[in-house]
């Protein structure tokens, strides 16, 4: 059980990623004219109202369940929370404004990695105050969270609809082209997931979504690091 208490740092950081990704669409809708979210309860920093039954509890808890018993630890993990539900109609401009609403998702959890980033500092001043191993965990709980934001915020940008990147590409393309593009949203998710899982084992050396996490990510955890104050970006 050594990986308990890893597990629940990484949970806790991730649940805080997600949770504000969401509520970020919310209030970026409402700002830009459209109250759906609030109607239904979703401006809300409470993580239960973002759970998905399915993609929140079903497929985390198998992966986690699968790869505990198969391989003895967790080496990744996927999901996704309930969408906050936007009206695109009702806001002011609706190409604009729903490009906006997809891009506060990753803009609050990139803004949360330079926060996490910037607490580092703050922890860094109780050494001494408080037990090594305390410390130790807070300092394990701010690079989570550096790294479950930059994997949230650069996943959710990968042009694909429904994922906010999708969303956005939406709004730049003529809409002669939009329409046909966000026709692949009901089918986008499962590309997602034959790209993240299938794909890297049909195809030796393809795996994009690795490629992403070992570089993209990596460097972003550099740059975050740079920008806070704590080192060298080469």
């Amino acid at each position: 059980m050594d990986w308990l208490p890893e597990l629940a740092v990484a949970v806790a950081a991730a649940v805080l990623a997600i949770t504000l990704h969401e509520a970020a669409h919310g209030y970026a809708a409402l700002g830009l004219g459209d109250d759906t979210a609030k109607r239904a309860g979703r401006l809300s920093l409470n993580p239960i109202r973002h759970v998905d039954p399915v993609g929140t509890l079903l497929v985390p808890g198998i992966l986690l369940v699968g790869q505990l018993l198969t391989i003895g630890r967790v080496e990744g993990m996927f999901g996704w929370a309930k969408p906050v539900p936007v009206a695109v109609w009702r806001l002011r401009q609706p190409r604009l404004g729903m490009m906006l609403v997809a891009a506060a998702g990753p803009g609050m959890n990139f803004a949360l990695a330079l926060l996490a980033g910037l607490l580092v500092h703050a922890a860094a001043s109780l050494a001494g105050v408080l037990p090594g191993d305390t410390l130790g965990w807070i300092y394990r709980f701010l690079a989570l969270s550096i790294l479950a934001n930059l994997v949230l915020g650069l996943f959710n940008l990968l042009p694909v609809p429904p994922l906010d990147g999708g969303r956005i590409v939406a709004g730049l393309l003529p809409r002669a082209l939009a329409v046909p593009y966000m026709r692949l949203e009901p089918i986008g998710i499962l590309l997602v997931l034959l790209a993240v899982f299938l794909l890297p084992r049909l195809v030796e050396g393809v795996d994009p979504i690795g490629w992403m996490l070992r570089t993209v990510v990596a460097r972003g955890f550099e740059l975050v690091l740079f920008l806070t104050g704590h080192g060298r970006l080469p």
